[in-house]
């Protein structure tokens, strides 16, 4: 199996046709098809549906899909860090960022080495705390911020100065937008939308489950979701309160929507982390280098 013909794969996945996936990669729609039905045969399942006007992935043509587009990302990845290995440091940093303050932290890094190294690139691949570990786990990000409640184990890590608090955010016409503070109490028996990370039971340490005591089994979950933004509309709808941290979902004053912070205050810190044997370029170690300058 070779990579040209994984991309020749993702490229007719993505088309959802072979003349098009021809046209767009410079090559003869029987040659594109014989690549196909070749890789097919030798992984000894059907990868398309076909039908009159488009084809569609099938089951194991999804899997595929997948574990090619991940092969195909660190295929680049592995190239681009070559054309620059016997150059002065240059090349590209990838980090991946959930909704958090952290990232003024790492901007600010950012700045102070592109003033220097201006042939320094940084790329953000933003996502909630799973999607960052899966990706560091794979070697697609060189770093990853975290915001604890997470399991810290398999990986080295610095604090960032930043931190975020949590609370709640409720409509305004509603009748706990009156408070300034909330406390557990408050909550037990309201319908809530909260962070699948929050919920996540292995974590060996989890504040936020801390904060609720015996009363956390007890919570009446009626959604869970991985970026806030998305909670905010949940709570617009009238489905519940989304527990979340601040400065996140929009709560200005055009907002139809209120923070009000926890009672007693829960905060969590952001953690940069990197996966222990990650081997790193002469600009991601740059990157490390000025990070513990200003994290411990």
């Amino acid at each position: 199996m070779e990579l040209k013909t994984l991309h020749y794969f993702v490229r007719i996945a993505k088309e959802e046709s072979i003349t098009r996936a021809a046209n767009a990669l410079h090559i003869t729609q029987p040659t594109l098809s014989r690549q196909i039905k070749d890789l097919e045969k030798e992984l000894g399942v059907k990868l398309f549906n076909r039908s009159n006007h488009n084809i569609h992935l099938t089951d194991e043509g999804l899997l595929l899909k997948n574990r090619a587009e991940a092969l195909l990302e660190m295929s680049d990845k592995i190239q681009e860090e070559f054309k620059v290995i016997d150059k002065n440091i240059e090349g590209n940093v990838y980090i991946g960022c959930g909704e958090t303050k952290g990232m003024e932290v790492i901007a600010n890094i950012f700045n102070d080495i592109q003033n220097d190294y201006p042939k320094i690139h940084f790329h953000i691949y933003s996502g909630n705390a799973e999607d960052i570990a899966s990706r560091l786990d794979k070697g697609l990000l060189d770093f990853g911020i975290l915001i604890q409640p997470v399991n810290l184990n398999k990986y080295e890590s610095l604090y960032l100065s930043t931190s975020d608090y949590w609370g709640v955010v409720v409509k305004k016409d509603d009748v706990l937008s009156k408070k300034n503070d909330v406390t557990k109490e408050d909550l037990v028996n309201k319908p809530l939308i909260c962070s699948r990370q929050v919920l996540d039971s292995t974590l060996d340490e989890n504040d936020f489950a801390e904060w609720f005591g015996t009363q956390f089994d007890d919570l009446n979950i009626v959604s869970t979701f991985n970026l806030a933004y998305n909670a905010g509309w949940m709570v617009k709808s009238g489905l519940g309160y989304a527990i979340t941290l601040d400065s996140i979902i929009n709560t200005s004053k055009e907002s139809e929507l209120k923070f009000i912070p926890l009672k007693p205050k829960l905060i969590s810190k952001h953690n940069l982390v990197w996966r222990k044997d990650h081997t790193f370029s002469k600009a991601a170690q740059l990157f490390l280098d000025k990070a513990k300058e200003v994290c411990h």
